[in-house]
């Protein structure tokens, strides 16, 4: 057999359901891989260990109890993951990247974690977010910057990028994260995994502080679409089937991998909402990334075409609007606001100074706005853009701070929060408004910077479908090779 972290998620499940491998011994192996590469990764910020070796115990011996009743075992029954470190885990700090918030343990579990549990997973830890979520970039005041297993100097994105790089760098066979604004689809396209953000409401709302407009949801981080679809099954509430029209009534996710998608008809865009408030120019390897998936999709048989999208150059304004609105009615101590990283502390200040009116008056154009944008892309089955216009950034690029180690202290973080997240806008333009619209949309890594899988830096592409369309997107994923 191969080393446990070289199978797939699909190859694990079945591993440990066969009882080829006990749940102690995934847990073990996880947890050894984590205490190497951590340390230079900086993937996590908590590692239950102790806690994870009692639950892989109790998984076992759930096994060989339902070995001899012959019951059937939870749908991931011993998977090892982790939870992005805005989610609730009872007995576990959430410190949602914070050094302005004392930490707690969680009494309870969140939505996300109690699902993902009563599905049977064994959770290794918490990992590292930015603060609050509200970047793309996962570095923060209180543990060392999540950095990209391909290029330990890049950053992992964000916000899950703590769990997109232990996936990426085999600490995890795949990982839950959560999605407001391009969380789950950013730190895919950095480290070379498949993203999918699923449509408004198919599964428990990743948490946050706050969202008015309905941006967040949670979605899975992996190494292949059907390990991507085989999280997602267990994500979504009572293992529903998928809806019409994405597949036949009672398939799973998983089942569609397998399957060959009908031939689609594909709008390419590079236009942005974004582009108005903040003109950016796409590197040349996120164009190169974008004619490399639109190669695969017409050797694949489907037609591709320029779509012309025209979008509200009211959006910026309204979308940070929405965005930011949590932050400022987050419980912090005033004492402890001076521990906030500049960009927190400066939208946060923003948020308290807005008025309610205003709030709803950016979230009633943020509902027209997915009305005008959803009514365009209709014209086509998926709208295709490259999943980020820049390659993965350094780590510190964003805060164009110095280190002079591990973590980031106070003192170093610069204070141009609006440079900041402009810069943020301009690496990943094609992300947020798909939030707004409540769409699903999918990151596939066909390109890498070398020129051969694994070589240089990964770059992917974003398929955005209608609502319902998740099982198509997995299955286009998969027929792409991914």
């Amino acid at each position: 057999m191969a080393e446990i972290h070289e199978l797939s998620a699909v190859q694990l499940r079945d591993a440990l359901r066969a009882g080829e491998l006990s749940a102690r011994e995934a847990t073990d192996h996880f947890l050894a891989r984590i205490e190497a590469r951590n340390p230079h990764l900086g993937a996590f910020i908590t590692v239950t260990a102790d806690q994870a070796q009692k639950d892989a115990a109790a998984a076992d011996h759930v096994r060989a109890l339902r070995g001899r009743t012959g019951e059937a075992l939870a749908p991931l029954h011993g998977m090892p993951v982790a939870f992005k470190d805005l989610t609730d885990v009872a007995g576990v700090a959430t410190t949602h990247g914070s050094a302005a918030l004392e930490r707690k343990p969680a009494l309870a579990d969140g939505a996300l974690a109690a699902a993902l549990k009563a599905a049977g997973v064994v959770s290794l830890g918490k990992t590292q977010v930015p603060e609050f979520g509200l970047t793309a970039y996962s570095e923060n005041r209180i543990a060392p910057p999540s950095r990209n297993p391909h290029a330990l100097s890049r950053s992992s994105g964000g916000s899950s990028g703590g769990s997109a790089a232990a996936v990426a760098a085999g600490l995890l066979p795949f990982a839950p994260g959560s999605d407001g604004g391009g969380s789950v689809r950013i730190p895919a396209a950095a480290c070379g995994l498949v993203g999918l953000k699923p449509g408004r409401g198919l599964v428990p709302a990743g948490e946050s502080s706050g969202d008015p407009a309905q941006l967040v949801v949670a979605g899975p981080l992996a190494r292949s679409a059907a390990d991507a679809a085989l999280l997602l099954d267990a994500m979504v509430p009572g293992a529903a089937p998928v809806p019409a029209p994405a597949g036949p009534q009672g398939a799973s996710y998983l089942d569609l991998t397998a399957r060959e998608p009908r031939r689609l008809r594909i709008g390419i865009s590079l236009d942005s909402p974004w582009q108005t408030a903040f003109p950016f120019t796409s590197d040349p390897e996120a164009l190169n990334a974008l004619s490399d998936g639109v190669a695969r999709l017409e050797a694949a048989g489907h037609e591709t075409s320029e779509a012309a999208i025209r979008y509200d150059n009211r959006y910026a304004a309204a979308f940070t609007t929405a965005w930011t609105a949590g932050i400022g009615s987050a419980r912090i101590p005033p004492h402890r606001e001076a521990l906030l990283t500049p960009l927190t502390r400066t939208f946060r200040r923003r948020a308290q100074q807005r008025s309610p009116a205003k709030l709803n008056e950016s979230v009633g154009f943020l509902r027209q706005f997915q009305r005008d944008t959803i009514a365009q892309y209709t014209q086509w089955d998926l709208i295709l853009t490259p999943a980020l216009a820049q390659t993965p950034r350094p780590v510190g690029w964003f805060t164009a701070a110095t280190h002079g180690g591990d973590y980031w202290p106070a003192a170093e973080w610069a204070g141009d929060a609006d440079g900041d997240y402009r810069k943020q806008c301009e690496y990943a333009p094609w992300s947020s408004m798909v939030n707004v619209c409540g769409l699903p949309a999918i990151s596939i890594p066909v390109h890498w910077t070398g020129g051969a899988p694994g070589s240089g830096l990964p770059m992917g592409i974003q398929l955005i479908g209608p609502m319902g369309s998740e099982g198509l997107l997995v299955q286009v994923a998969a027929q792409l090779g991914f």
